[in-house]
């Protein structure tokens, strides 16, 4: 046996570690000065595209049951919509409020560290447990896929940052003879 858990859990958690690491590895590779790089006018940059990614998923987390930092968020009360709203606009202002490296990585790995936890520590019933996702009856495994397919696309756009960028991701890249 290889030390996984067993079953969707297993599955999952080992499904998570890729763009954890991706992300992770991305997050280190970009210098400091292109943290501010951007390909448009209208478009995130490379700071803001990492803390999207650390703030989605404690907004994801939210959802599901785990209420995000208060050293963060404060104390938001309210029913679920309520709380998505006041955590999106909060998300919004510290995308553009958190671009420093540093402050960035510590994020993204407190958000990445985060899921992981919650998910390890939820029960099958937690996770069964319907509630309602951008308007949507689901359960809250559903909400951790979406946190799966969210860091996976933005792992997709930071790779086409860092290749703009002439930063070789750093993994080995089959592209570049890796």
């Amino acid at each position: 046996m290889d030390g996984r858990i067993p079953g969707f859990k297993g599955e999952y958690l080992w499904e998570l570690e890729l763009p954890s690491k991706h992300v992770m590895a991305l997050a280190e590779a970009f210098p400091t000065d292109k943290y501010e790089w951007r390909p448009g006018k209208n478009v995130r940059s490379v700071s803001e595209v990492f803390v999207h990614v650390a703030l989605g998923n404690f907004l994801l987390l939210d959802m599901a049951g785990v209420r995000g930092p208060e050293d963060l968020y404060g104390h938001i009360d309210g029913n679920l919509a309520q709380r998505v709203q006041a955590i999106i606009r909060k998300n919004d202002e510290f995308e553009k409020a958190i671009t420093n490296k540093a402050d960035v990585v510590i994020l993204l790995k407190r958000s990445l560290e985060a899921v992981r936890t919650s998910f390890t520590q939820a029960n099958d019933a937690e996770l069964t447990r319907q509630g309602q996702f951008f308007g949507e009856q689901t359960t809250v495994r559903r909400v951790y896929l979406r946190m799966l397919g969210h860091m996976n696309e933005h792992v997709g756009q930071l790779v086409a940052y860092a290749r703009s960028n002439n930063i070789p991701v750093p993994w080995p890249d089959w592209r570049a003879g890796g």
